[in-house]
Parts: C-alpha cells; sequence; structure tokens
C-alpha cells in the first residue's frame, strides 16, 4: 500500500508578530505617543494628536497599518521654535549628563530591541535578522560614541541651534537614530522628520523612549513640500542631515544656498564593482551574495558591474548561480507556529509604486536595447497564500543597459543588477564613473598594485580591493565624492566635528562650494 502523501503546510504569520500584536506591546509600553488609530508627533517634550492622519499601508501585504498624521508648516514652525528652547539648555548641560542620559535611552531602546525590529519588519520589509541588525548597530555604535565622546568633543562646543534630520526609510534606526544621538551626545537638540514612506512606528516608539530620558527630541511626520522649507531654513536650525535621492537633495541643497547653515548631505550614486584580470571567483561569490541584502534597497549597495570582455564567461558563470539561490518573500510567515522566522536575502520593495517603478525602468531598458541574462518569478517566492505581493520584486539582471536607459545612469534602489562589458582601463573607468560620483565602489584585480592604481581613478568615497566596502561603523569615516555628497563628512570624530563649533576659520572635512578636503585613510 502506498503511503499517503502529506500536504504541504501552508504559510502564516508567526504568532505574537501580527501587526495587531506588534502595535499593541509598543502602545503599552509608550502609550503616550499612539493614538487610538493614529500616531502621535512630538513636539517640546510632549506627545500631540496634531496633523491630519494618513494611511500608512505595509509592503509586506499591502494592509493598513496606522495612521501617519501630516503636520502643517506653522505647526513644523512652532515645533522647531521649541527645539530651539530645549537646544540653549541641553547646550550648557554638562558632558557627564547627557552621557548618562543618552545611555539610559539606548538601554530602553535595547530591552525593547525585538519590537522595534518587528516594527520595522512591518514597516519596511526588512527581513527578521536584517532588522535585529539595524536596531543593533544603532545602540552598539551609540555605545562606543559614549565611551569616546569626551576625547572628541575636547575644547569643542555644541552649534547654535537644534539638528534638522531628514532621513530616508531604509535604515530609520542605524542611520537616522544613531546620528540623533551622536548629536545629543554632542550638545545638541535635534529635530527628525519621520519618513513619509516607512518606518514611522518604530521611530515613534523609539523616540518616546529617548524623550522619558529626558532628552531634546522632537519627531515630526508629513510632506516634504509642506516641511522642507522650514526644517531647512529655519534661522533657529543650526544644521541640516539629509539622507535621501539626488532629485530630492537636489531641492534641499537648492534651499541651504543663501543660508549659511552646516550641512551633511548624503545623496544616492550608482556604486560600482569593476572586474579586470582578475580569477578569485569562489570568494567574489561569497560577496555577490550578501549584496542582495535588503533587496539592494542601502546607499552602499552595488547594482552595477563592468566587467573586462574576456572574463564575462567566468564571471556569468559565477553571478547566475548565486542570483538563481535567493530567497525572498513574506518576513514573518513560517509553516509551524513554534518555526523560527525565515532567513530571507529580502522581502518587499518600499512600496508597490516602486515596484512598478522597478518593473517599469527594466521593460524600458529591454526596449532599449538590454539583454535579459536573468528575470526571477515571484512564483519562486515565499508567501502567504492569497497575499497581497504587489510590492514584491524578483531579483532581474540586464546586460548592457541602453544610454538613455534610466538604469544605465542611475540607482535602481531594488533587486535590479546591470552588467556592463568592457575592453580598457579607460572605458572601465568611464563606466564606473557614470552617475558622477558614488559612495562606494569595488576593484576586483589579482594584482593589489594594478587595483589600487584604479582605484585613484574611480570617483567613490570609499573604493574596496577585492572586497565590498559600507557606510562603516564607529570611527570610520563616511562620505561621497561628485554629487553623491555635498557638505561635512560624518563617521568617528568626523561625525562629532559636523555638529560642533571648533576653532575659528576651521577647515572641516567634506565637499563644499569653496573646498574639498578629504580624510587621509578611506
Amino acid at each position: 500500500m502506498t503511503a499517503p502523501t502529506s500536504r504541504p503546510t501552508s504559510l502564516h504569520v508567526k504568532p505574537g508578530t501580527e501587526w495587531s500584536s506588534v502595535l499593541g506591546r509598543a502602545a503599552a509600553r509608550t502609550p503616550e505617543a499612539f493614538g487610538a488609530d493614529r500616531l502621535h508627533n512630538l513636539v517640546g517634550g510632549t506627545w500631540r494628536p496634531i496633523g491630519d492622519p494618513e494611511p500608512l499601508l505595509s509592503p509586506v501585504d499591502g494592509s493598513r497599518l496606522t495612521g501617519l498624521p501630516r503636520v502643517s508648516a506653522g505647526e513644523a514652525q512652532h515645533a522647531v521654535l521649541a527645539s530651539a528652547a530645549a537646544h540653549r539648555e541641553w547646550a550648557q548641560t554638562p558632558v557627564a549628563e547627557r552621557k548618562a542620559r543618552v545611555s539610559a535611552a539606548v538601554e530602553a531602546m535595547a530591552d525593547a530591541r525585538d519590537d522595534l525590529a518587528l516594527l520595522l519588519a512591518w514597516e519596511i520589509g526588512k527581513p527578521w535578522k536584517l532588522a535585529c541588525a539595524d536596531v543593533d548597530r544603532a545602540l552598539d555604535g551609540v555605545r562606543w560614541y559614549v565611551e569616546e565622546i569626551d576625547a572628541m568633543l575636547g575644547d569643542r562646543t555644541p552649534l547654535d541651534g537644534p539638528v534638522s534630520n531628514i532621513a530616508s526609510w531604509n535604515y530609520p534606526m542605524s542611520v537616522l537614530v544613531h546620528a540623533e544621538l551622536v548629536q545629543l551626545l554632542a550638545g545638541n537638540a535635534v529635530i527628525a522628520k519621520t519618513p513619509s514612506q516607512g518606518g514611522a512606528t518604530c521611530l515613534t516608539l523609539a523616540h518616546a523612549l529617548m524623550a522619558r530620558e529626558g532628552l531634546p527630541v522632537t519627531l515630526l511626520s508629513g510632506g516634504g513640500a509642506e516641511l522642507s522649507s522650514v526644517l531647512v531654513r529655519s534661522p533657529e536650525i543650526g544644521a541640516l542631515a539629509f539622507v535621501g535621492g539626488r532629485s530630492n537633495g537636489g531641492k534641499v541643497a537648492a534651499g541651504l544656498l543663501d543660508t549659511g547653515k552646516r550641512h551633511m548631505l548624503e545623496q544616492e550614486g550608482l556604486n560600482a564593482w569593476g572586474i579586470w584580470e582578475f580569477s578569485d571567483w569562489d570568494g567574489l561569490a561569497a560577496h555577490l551574495k550578501k549584496g542582495f541584502e535588503y533587496g539592494k534597497q542601502r546607499c552602499t549597495a552595488y547594482p552595477r558591474y563592468v566587467v573586462q570582455r574576456e572574463l564575462v564567461d567566468r564571471f556569468l558563470a559565477t553571478y547566475l548561480p548565486v542570483v538563481q539561490s535567493l530567497r525572498f518573500g513574506h518576513p514573518l510567515a513560517v509553516e509551524h507556529d513554534d518555526d523560527e522566522l525565515p532567513v530571507l536575502d529580502f522581502g518587499p520593495v518600499i512600496s508597490a509604486g516602486k515596484a512598478t517603478e522597478l518593473r517599469d525602468r527594466v521593460a524600458d531598458s529591454l526596449h532599449r536595447g538590454a539583454v535579459p541574462l536573468w528575470r526571477g518569478s515571484l512564483a519562486d517566492g515565499r508567501f502567504i497564500t492569497g497575499q497581497d505581493t504587489s510590492a514584491y520584486v524578483a531579483p532581474a539582471a540586464l546586460l548592457s543597459p541602453g544610454g538613455a536607459s534610466a538604469l544605465m545612469h542611475s540607482e535602481p534602489f531594488g533587486p535590479v543588477d546591470t552588467i556592463v562589458v568592457v575592453d580598457s582601463e579607460a572605458e572601465l573607468l568611464a563606466q564606473m564613473n557614470a552617475s558622477n560620483g558614488a559612495l562606494v565602489a569595488s576593484i576586483a584585480c589579482d594584482d593589489e598594485t594594478l587595483a589600487r592604481r584604479l582605484a585613484r581613478e574611480v570617483q567613490a568615497f570609499k573604493v574596496g580591493i577585492n572586497a565590498p566596502r559600507s557606510r562603516g561603523d564607529r570611527q570610520e569615516a563616511f562620505g561621497g565624492r561628485g554629487a553623491s555628497w555635498l557638505g561635512c563628512f560624518v563617521g568617528g570624530e568626523l561625525l562629532v566635528q559636523a555638529v560642533t563649533q571648533g576653532p575659528e576659520n576651521e577647515l572641516l572635512y567634506g565637499n563644499f562650494p569653496e573646498h574639498s578636503r578629504y580624510p587621509a585613510s578611506i
């Protein structure tokens, strides 16, 4: 007798990780920050139900999460004035007390770590391990700054006003909250604009825990068009930190031109990996796999490979098995209630609109002559039966996108790679520099001397030799070349210098209209 065939177990959201459960725990922990069906804004140390809420949708399954309020320019201006008043007091607070309060906030967030990570999974689609890493990097990085801040400050003093932070949605904790806490250590009050596309609930919980420790933090949500002029140009603002794309970054930069404000504007660039006279394919394969983390929705992702013609067959023999092995799908779906959360390379992109844009860009590149090397299918994803998958994009790789294609010159910010074939070192460099500046790049080459010579001609802030580069942690500086960065560089002591006053006529590291200055070791 033939044994009965077991039916496959259908996937479902792991109990305790449902949105209602996670949101309920966050609201119970900090009820002052949450309304019945909306988030509050933090102004003058008080959580307020201001602004007209709009529905915040999850890219994971299209479900409604909560209401995201849109405050008016007038309400934002009131918040800036309140932050400026708090800044004057905080700037006089002894460093020891600042350290104690920041440390207390860090430990409060560490206690809430799992829920912060689960909020990120629902709001921006990060797989569990990557969401945990985002939270852990923020907290561990700030702990390091607490230990180092006395030496970094020396005789430096806080800025004349609070630091305004406008950041993208992809790393709410390890980029935005991390930066804010260091700015607070340096003696500045901080203002953060909640990204409109995702991360608002995670940031609300984090800022509620920060505010409970007496830190002068402000959190506002709303549209960039309404709030940008206030958060960029208000005379009370001491500095502006921006992380985002070049289009919005250009608008912000234009608003800063006549203000003379301290600023740090991180903008996108097409980070490229050049492959020339190279043979360590097994080593490269490991880097390629890791490079797809979070669907390449990172400012330091590598979506462009520039390959010597003689090596294209070997490169593809290494690359294609990697891209074909990627695991993607619902970040919180399990087969059995007691299963661990899945280990995925990525979940959805940030929205259904972004997914449509990526698919349209791929189609446009194919229309302009690109060759499809690999196009995955959503059928390969790991989904709950019947769930909305409109924000998911299967991985794709295109050979030789046309010169008029958007994918030729700009970062896709999704799991789409382009590969360009070259015949000379000059062509290799020209293609690696296609976006007029980048944050990172890498050269894969057996001859390290040749690799370093080529690296000097690449317009990226950090260039790896047979290894990727990243934003970095703790003492590692970070910035960009060309159009990828404007203003002060950050990371390590450079972040502290960027948000404090030093000697008169100090020449800061960064890209400025009148000069560019780069640290010796990057």
